[in-house]
């Protein structure tokens, strides 16, 4: 017979072919995606973001994922820099798999909190935890989009959707769906740079983040888009108002006309690591 430490070993070993026999696959697969030894290919496809399928959390049946997948080839504002990844750690020689990743805190799907744009302002790792929970609305100027890469969402736009839906539930977030996100089949046209180097694609005026921040009660603003401010913007002053009350924003939100306009809830992932300006988030809505 043989002694529990012999037996130990002999399961040690056999989990451990196990373990390197899932490796393999796994590493047989991330090669087929584009994956490998030397890090990722920056010309691999950024996957779209799809719904996570049925649930029920605390009386919510639907849950949808509203975050891209990040990627070295995710669009990004001109001049932050692309994400870089590169395979630090491999199955093959060391038993287990890890990337090294190089990033700009605004990138794919992310969060601005107030430091991103005043010294005093919280920075991402001091927001509040209940203010990343909270009423989700939808303002959808999708169909002045499409023929508009300008548009922005008015005051007349929140007037209108109260009109329809009730006055804004106290505490709420307020994301702008324009329907970009269909342009990122094609990240220059996300970005949408003309000749003169100025970009184009929807955003929500600072005249509409006014009120918002002086009338209404919000925890942020979300947009489907790079930016708060619409491409073309100068001065960012939706950024400076929205973030000079103390709200957070979060750029390159997904599959808003998957929810509806009213009635969900939307959980922020935000980042927490120190002093954060902002920085990549798992954003979820409930509904």
């Amino acid at each position: 017979m043989c002694s529990p430490l012999v037996l130990a070993r002999v399961q040690a070993a056999l989990d451990r072919r196990a373990f390197v026999g899932a490796g393999m696959a796994m590493t047989a697969t991330l090669a087929a995606a584009g994956l490998g030894a030397r890090g990722v290919s920056a010309r691999q496809a950024t996957p779209a973001a799809t719904p996570v399928g049925r649930s029920v959390i605390a009386g919510y049946a639907n849950v949808v994922d509203l975050t891209h997948t990040a990627s070295p080839t995710f669009p990004v504002y001109p001049g932050t820099g692309q994400m870089e990844m590169v395979v630090q750690n491999s199955y093959e020689a060391d038993g287990y798999y890890s990337n090294r990743l190089t990033l700009n805190e605004h990138t794919g799907t992310h969060v601005d909190a107030p430091a991103h744009f005043f010294s005093d302002g919280a920075t991402a790792d001091l927001i509040p935890v209940e203010r990343l929970i909270a009423p989700l609305v939808i303002i959808d100027i999708s169909a002045r989009a499409a023929g508009d890469p300008d548009a922005q969402l008015t005051p007349d736009d929140i007037l209108a959707w109260e009109m329809a839906n009730g006055a804004l539930p106290g505490g709420s977030f307020v994301a702008m769906y324009s329907g970009w996100e269909r342009r990122l089949a094609d990240p220059d046209t996300y970005v949408n740079v003309d000749s003169g180097g100025v970009q184009h694609y929807p955003g929500i005026h600072p005249d509409a983040a006014v009120l918002l921040v002086n009338e209404r009660d919000i925890v942020g603003i979300g947009v489907d888009t790079l930016s708060q401010d619409f491409g073309a913007s100068t001065d960012f002053a939706t950024h400076v108002a929205i973030l000079g009350a103390g709200k957070y924003g979060v750029e390159n939100v997904a599959n808003l006309g998957s929810v509806p306009p009213a009635g969900g809830m939307v959980i922020v992932g935000g980042p927490k690591h120190l002093a954060a300006s902002g920085g990549p988030a798992r954003v979820l809505a409930l509904f």
